[in-house]
């Protein structure tokens, strides 16, 4: 059941259209990922959903509300790649203060503050934000981002410019919330930390989507998976016989068969014995999700 729904969505500044046209929807309890390179409408896209920014055309439902109403701000916590903090407080005081706003009971406030950041392991918590280090401060904005219980939550680029090691403590993090039955919308530019944790995904250029689904979906849709045989021998005429494309390439004293049918990898071998050959490698090549960027990027017309 979807807990987000986006049609048509545009967004125009002036006589620049930042987004064109975005329309999907969102299940309850899914990981979606936007991704695309600077300036294909990722941010705006988010910032329209979290009711930041007004669309100039089409509609955005947000947990049976439009955005920007008080009740969908009470189901929704948000988390922009840029997340200035009020410095001289404490991450504690800090996290109070926007629970207050939020109406949340102090002792259900301090339970869930407290809880928020033993999962991020974020210790001196009682420390000034203005003496913490970047990784730090992104936990207490994560943290907020989850003081008021929210349903759905949009974390943009969560562990943009960050260490290796605290990157990957908000992307377990964040495979964990979802687990635990939280909608959420991701945006990265790392592709790999996308296909590690999100379900589906929306890939936009120039303020389009310009492929969509799950990423086997976008494999078959965009390259698929190959299967590469190396024998000692040049089979290729028996798949090329059978009216199938076969790529070939010669590494010292083996042949490379590149296919892209599982039945070809059997016609290969039979041809290779039949020839006296032998066939000493088989491997799966399963393209990943920035081979696949990088292939339909240049199409913004296609559209899964």
């Amino acid at each position: 059941m979807a807990i987000l729904e986006v049609a048509n969505l545009r967004k125009e500044y002036g006589g620049f259209t930042a987004v064109e046209g975005s329309t999907f929807s969102i299940d309850r309890g899914e990981v979606f990922g936007v991704v695309g390179p600077n300036g294909a409408g990722k941010t705006t896209t988010l910032k329209m959903l979290a009711g930041l920014v007004e669309p100039t055309d089409g509609t955005a439902v947000v947990a049976g509300h439009t955005p920007g109403e008080p009740a969908m701000q009470r189901r929704l916590g948000f988390l922009p790649e840029e997340s200035p903090l009020y410095e001289d407080m404490t991450a504690t005081d800090y996290l109070e203060f926007f629970a207050d706003l939020y109406d949340v009971p102090d002792d259900v406030a301090r339970e869930r503050i407290t809880r928020s950041l033993d999962r991020l392991d974020l210790e001196h918590r009682d420390r000034r934000i203005g003496n913490m280090s970047k990784g730090m401060k992104r936990k207490v904005a994560i943290a907020r981002a989850l003081v008021n219980d929210p349903d759905v939550l949009i974390f943009d680029e969560p562990a943009s410019g960050l260490d290796p090691l605290t990157t990957n403590y908000i992307i377990e993090f964040t495979q964990e919330l979802s687990d635990e039955g939280k909608t959420i919308v991701f945006s990265a530019h790392n592709l790999f930390h996308v296909e590690s944790i999100c379900d589906r995904v929306a890939v936009m250029n120039d303020g389009r989507i310009i492929a969509r689904g799950t990423l086997e979906e976008i494999r078959d849709a965009h390259g698929g998976t190959e299967y590469h045989v190396e024998a000692t021998v040049d089979a290729s005429d028996a798949v090329v016989d059978a009216g199938r494309p076969v790529e070939v390439t010669h590494e010292g004293d083996r042949v490379r068969h590149a296919v892209e049918d599982l039945a070809d990898v059997e016609t290969i071998r039979e041809a290779v014995e039949a020839a006296d050959g032998r066939v000493t490698d088989i491997q799966t090549k399963t393209p990943s999700l920035e081979d696949i960027f990088l292939e339909i990027a240049s199409e913004p017309e296609a559209e899964t």
